[in-house]
């Protein structure tokens, strides 16, 4: 039987204390002198790249060693396509940070193409904000000042960034709502350009996130450029202070699977802008970048420059919140077909 003294324990122990310090350190260092590279998924301009840039700022202030970081665009699949580099083709060093957008959950919960991942399988990191409210509108100049005009036009033309994207979701779940006839879904632009092609009568409606609108175009609301028509909440009840006077969504849904449906959307714009590592990264290392994001939230000039940028405050989950919120998505098999029929390509269900 072996047997240790006082002496040998307490030798003992100091050798366990300073090699867990030395890891500690160790760790600390790591990200001294190197780059993280941030991959947005979708095209510069736009909320996704806003929210991102208010985050970058904090994140070089609070992650040990000062890494210098930067943010690379692949856009695709409403973010889908970077949530597969993410993935499958990134070293889980703790050097790329994936900044995906509701796009990353919608997709292989409902089955949508290029959602080559698992989704319990990313390591989250957290999100700047757990919802945006979004505002529909038609151009003036179209002159469907009234909900009666819209539902008696026919070949109302949406812009969108891509098939699946929460705006082309969106429009299409108000669409279906008010009984459209021939809705035209125009997919294949940015944020920026959609505006663009409004502008230049290429399309004749829009629906996204109320924030940024207000940021991005107080001329057509004060000029009244634009008619409002109905905003979504999200989560539920939470109301941009611009468009609380307009009809909510859910007051145009008549079944339960309508009102599930919108709640499902809610849901899934909850986590609204996630941050991930790809599986395999060092628990080490996601600790280190947690707590800098928990620190970029708690730094009282992280909503100032929030709401610069993107329009109104933000209202962050932790890695933890976010984990969490992902486990609890709901998949409701009746309302997730009908979910996926507006989310797709294919023409809108019959109501």
């Amino acid at each position: 039987m072996i047997t240790l003294n006082k002496l040998a324990i307490y030798s003992l122990m100091q050798v366990l204390v300073v090699g867990i310090v030395a890891n500690a350190f160790s760790q600390a260092d790591f990200y001294k002198g190197k780059t993280i590279k941030v991959v947005r998924g979708g095209g510069p301009g736009g909320s996704g790249e806003f929210q991102t840039r208010a985050l970058v700022k904090f994140l070089e202030k609070y992650i040990p060693g000062k890494p210098h970081i930067m943010v690379e665009f692949i856009e695709g699949a409403a973010g889908r396509k970077a949530a597969n580099v993410i993935y499958s083709s990134t070293k889980p060093d703790g050097l790329t940070i994936g900044s995906i957008g509701a796009g990353l959950v919608v997709g292989p919960i409902l089955g949508l193409p290029g959602s080559s991942y698992d989704l319990d399988k990313f390591i989250y990191l957290g999100s700047t904000d757990g919802g945006d409210p979004y505002v529909f509108y038609t151009k003036a100049e179209v002159g469907l000042d009234s909900l009666a005009k819209l539902r008696a036009a026919s070949g109302v033309r949406f812009g969108a960034h891509s098939v699946g994207h929460p705006v082309y979701v969106t429009g299409r779940i108000i669409a279906y709502l008010l009984g459209l006839k021939e809705p035209k879904f125009v997919t294949g632009f940015t944020g920026p350009e959609i505006y663009i092609a409004i502008e230049r009568g290429e399309l004749d409606a829009h629906a996204t996130g109320a924030a940024r609108f207000v940021i991005e175009k107080p001329e057509w609301l004060e000029k009244k450029q634009i008619h409002l028509h109905a905003t979504l909440t999200v989560p539920k009840g939470r109301h941009h202070p611009a468009f609380a006077q307009l009809a909510e969504f859910g007051s145009f849904a008549k079944t339960d699977t309508e009102r599930k449906l919108l709640d499902m959307f809610r849901a899934f714009q909850y986590p609204r802008w996630p941050y991930i590592f790809p599986p395999g990264t060092p628990k080490e290392r996601v600790q280190i970048i947690r707590e800098a994001i928990n620190k970029s939230f708690a730094d009282p000039e992280f909503p100032v420059e929030y709401k610069k940028l993107m329009g109104d405050g933000p209202a962050p989950l932790s890695g933890e919140e976010l984990e969490r919120a992902i486990k609890e998505l709901p998949r409701d098999k009746e309302v997730v077909q009908l979910y996926q029929k507006l989310a797709g390509a294919d023409p809108l269900p019959a109501r």
